[in-house]
């Protein structure tokens, strides 16, 4: 449940509209709603200001059916990850008003669009265009999460004049998420060029000794280019929470 919905139901009260019985009815799933196989967090929009995740790469149609019809009864925005096509094709058969970016694999059900906020836009870059269905998942997640999001892909340090092209638009960004495979080096050459914030994402590409990501994520946690923040392997979901979080420190709450 959104605070405006919140706030709409305790108006209600005030003026006479609703009565308190309703309003008990309305609000006694508070601060979760338990479905037995899952908890669903209805106050995480209002603790976090994004509303919670569905993971759906390891639930079946039926449980993200069931947690999507009670989120968006809530009047929450329903973002479900990690969703194959096959998932999705069944899911908009039991759920209205699914959309699915399949490059992203995330599929939703928008209630209210988000409004912008923070200090400015959040750039994506890939290094490479195989990196970009993680890149797609935390821009896709960014602009979910009420940001505005801009996308530099496949500039990786094979061939840097592609990255050095850009840095006037890159240096406009208020947050750069970097998302790179193979050895991960593009995070470490971004923020040793700029002063904003840099959230890097090792991906699993890459071939044999690149360990599905490992190398990568090692690379990134090693960088020498100081205050680089790293998310998990693939994690792009986790890196547009970050960005998002970084974007909106000290931006008042109803801006």
């Amino acid at each position: 449940m959104t605070e405006k919905r919140i706030r709409e139901i305790l108006n209600g009260v005030a003026a006479g509209k609703t009565s308190a019985s309703a309003a008990f009815d309305a609000l006694k799933d508070l601060p979760f709603e338990d479905l037995g196989f899952a908890k669903i967090d209805s106050h995480r929009t209002m603790r976090r200001g994004v509303p919670e995740v569905v993971f759906g790469e390891s639930k079946s149609v039926e449980q993200i059916a069931a947690i999507g019809a009670r989120v968006v009864k809530s009047g929450t925005n329903l973002i479900i990850t990690r969703l194959a096509a096959d998932k999705a094709r069944a899911l908009k058969r039991k759920l209205s008003r699914v959309k699915y970016f399949p490059e992203a694999r995330i599929a939703t059900v928008i209630v209210e669009p988000a409004k912008p906020r923070g200090h400015g836009d959040i750039m994506v870059i890939s290094a490479g265009t195989s990196d970009m269905p993680v890149a797609e998942e935390a821009a896709i997640c960014a602009e979910l999460f009420g940001n505005r999001v801009t996308r530099l892909y496949d500039v990786g340090v094979a061939g840097l004049h592609r990255l050095t092209a850009n840095l006037e638009s890159i240096k406009r960004a208020s947050v750069l998420i970097v998302v790179a495979g193979m050895e991960g080096a593009l995070p470490s050459v971004v923020a040793g060029l700029l002063d904003k914030p840099v959230v890097a994402v090792p991906t699993s590409v890459g071939y044999g000794t690149a360990f599905g990501g490992i190398a990568a994520l090692l690379g990134m946690l090693n960088t020498c280019s100081s205050g680089v923040t790293v998310v998990n392997i693939d994690n792009g979901f986790g890196a547009a929470l970050a960005a998002t979080l970084i974007n909106r420190v000290g931006v008042n709450h109803d801006e």
